[in-house]
Parts: structure tokens; C-alpha cells; sequence
């Protein structure tokens, strides 16, 4: 046990390591990561085998894998180096009016896209030298489940590859906190003048030409379970990666989508798309803000979330819950 150990004759930077091998399951990526050699790592991840008495990381031919052992430790890893993080951070009060720092948000470009906007213009209110950088964020294709479609972007925030994400999905383990920004749902968006916005009724909707979004080309999205339940079918002759490229296509064709509501309405009209209805009962869902636990003890991350949580998108007002 870790906590049996005589820290005095312990090397903690051993801890900074386990968290670099962890997020990047590669001990090259890792040394790159830290400014070591990939032979350094090698040398600390055997003293680390040994101190734990586990092998931790497999070799595979495409990097590295965690062991159950390595997968129980990692959170009171991060945990521990957190506070660590914290304590030293504390000796200079993080200040938004003064701080340069980049903050990294992830969230699919549809949410993206719609927050950008209000954070910006918070932004330059509150923190004028702060920057963000943006990861676009998709469900894994082909899960039944939403918790398991985003597992993967819950993982890569636990391991700090993004500071908070923003999702359409809260229902998230006790590690993690999850607060509900506003509620959205889906409109049927196509070009302007398209036939389909004259007459936008189940028929007619299932014998357009359709485009699904899908980062891996997935073709079956949750329209088709809805359709599917009704003894109906549609044809997806098309998929794009993310929304805005979404837009782009619909400009230009006669396939009809189904998008975000609040995204259509404030890109829509510069790509000369417009939206209607759905001919049956969409889903509503909520958008959440989540962290790690962990990373609220951070003064910036809790700023930031804290922040986000005030932002309210264009047709967001008295939607959904507010914090």
C-alpha cells in the first residue's frame, strides 16, 4: 500500500510520471510530454513497478496499456497531485484579470459553436489575456448507451487532456461534476426554397435524401431507432464529420438533416439553411458542464466552470435548468 511507504526515501516526480504514461498510453508520447528521455521513463516506470508491486503498463504494438492495478490507481493519483498542484499554485491567488493562461474545453462544435460567442465577450469582460483552445468531441459510434458513447471523452478529461467539457449528457460517475446549462433539442434544417420546408410531414420526410453527422461514418443515428419503432426507414445517403460541415453540405444539395435547434438558428442563415419542426417527438436533452472533482481544486478550473455556468446561448433564456 502506497500509504505504508516511507515517502522520505519515496521520489514523488514517480507520481508525474504514472499520470504522463497513463494519459498518453505511449512512453515516448510520455518523455516528450515531460522533457525526458524515453529510456528515463523506462528506468522510473520499473521503480514504480517495484514500489507498487504491480506491472502497471503492457507493451502492445501500439504503445502501452494500463492494468486493472494502474486503471484503481490512477484517480487517488490524480487526486493526490492535484492537491500537490494546488498547494504550490496558492502561493499566487489565480486572477482572471491578470492570468495568461490557456484553458482547453471540449464539447461537440454544435455546443461549441453556440457558447462561443457569450464566452468570448465574457472573455474580454473578465479575463482579456486568458485563451481557449477548443477540442471537438463526438460519441463513440455504434454504443447503446449514452454513458458509454461519451466514455471516452470522460476519460480524456480525467487524464487532463482538456480542462471541462461540455456535453449532452450528465449522467456521470460520483468523480466527476456535472451541471446542467440549458436544455436543447432538434429541428429538420435544409436549404432555403427546399420542398421538403413546404410540406414537412412524416412522408415526406422519409423519402428525402438524408445527412447524418458522424465522426467515424457511422450512418445510423437516434432518428432511425424513432423510425424504426413506427415500422419506418430512411435513407442516409450521406455523412459528415461535424455540424458545421453539416451546414456547408446542406447549403448546396437537397439532403435535409437533423441539427440542434439553437445551432441552426445562429448559423443557419449565413449558409442560407433553414430549419422546420420535426414531423414526430425529438428527444430533449440537457447540455452539461463537467469536471473531474479533482480539478475544482484548481482556482482557475473552478473559475472557469463558474463562469461557463452563467452563459446563456441565443434561445436559451428561461430554457431548462439554470444554475
Amino acid at each position: 500500500m502506497l500509504n505504508q511507504i516511507d515517502l522520505s526515501r519515496t521520489d514523488l516526480n514517480l507520481l508525474v510520471l504514472f499520470e504522463a504514461v497513463m494519459r498518453e498510453r505511449h512512453v515516448g508520447r510520455a518523455a516528450g510530454a515531460l522533457n525526458l528521455t524515453a529510456s528515463a521513463v523506462s528506468h522510473g516506470l520499473r521503480r514504480l513497478r517495484l514500489l507498487l508491486g504491480d506491472p502497471l503498463f503492457l507493451k502492445t504494438p501500439r504503445g502501452v496499456v494500463p492494468t486493472q492495478r494502474a486503471e484503481e490507481l490512477a484517480p487517488g493519483i490524480a487526486e493526490a497531485l492535484a492537491r500537490v498542484r494546488s498547494v504550490v499554485a496558492s502561493r499566487e491567488p489565480f486572477d482572471p484579470a491578470r492570468s495568461t493562461r490557456r484553458f482547453r474545453i471540449g464539447a461537440p462544435d454544435a455546443v461549441s459553436s453556440v457558447l462561443l460567442p457569450p464566452l468570448l465577450a465574457e472573455l474580454a469582460r473578465q479575463a482579456p489575456g486568458v485563451d481557449i483552445g477548443l477540442r471537438q468531441l463526438l460519441p463513440k459510434a455504434g454504443e447503446t448507451t449514452m454513458a458509454l458513447g461519451w466514455r471516452d471523452s470522460l476519460l480524456a478529461l480525467e487524464a487532463r487532456e482538456m480542462d471541462v467539457a461540455i456535453l449532452p449528457f450528465h449522467e456521470v460517475p460520483a468523480r466527476f461534476i456535472s451541471l446542467d446549462l440549458f436544455s436543447e433539442d432538434f429541428v429538420v434544417a435544409a436549404r432555403v426554397g427546399h420542398p421538403y420546408l413546404r410540406r414537412p410531414d412524416l412522408e415526406h420526410y422519409c423519402r428525402q435524401q438524408h445527412l447524418v453527422v458522424s465522426q467515424g461514418g457511422d450512418p445510423r443515428g437516434f432518428v432511425d431507432d424513432l423510425l424504426e419503432r413506427q415500422g419506418l426507414a430512411r435513407r442516409v445517403a450521406l455523412t459528415a464529420p461535424n455540424f458545421m460541415s453539416a451546414l456547408a453540405v446542406l447549403a448546396d444539395t437537397d439532403l435535409i438533416s437533423a441539427l440542434p435547434r439553437r445551432f441552426v438558428d445562429m448559423h443557419g442563415a449565413r449558409y442560407g439553411v433553414a430549419s422546420v419542426a420535426a414531423p414526430f417527438a425529438f428527444p430533449t436533452y440537457a447540455v452539461s458542464l463537467i469536471v473531474p472533482r479533482v480539478a475544482m481544486m484548481d482556482a482557475g478550473v473552478s473559475w472557469l466552470a463558474s463562469m461557463l455556468s452563467t452563459l446563456v446561448p441565443k434561445g436559451a433564456e428561461g430554457d431548462g435548468e439554470r444554475l
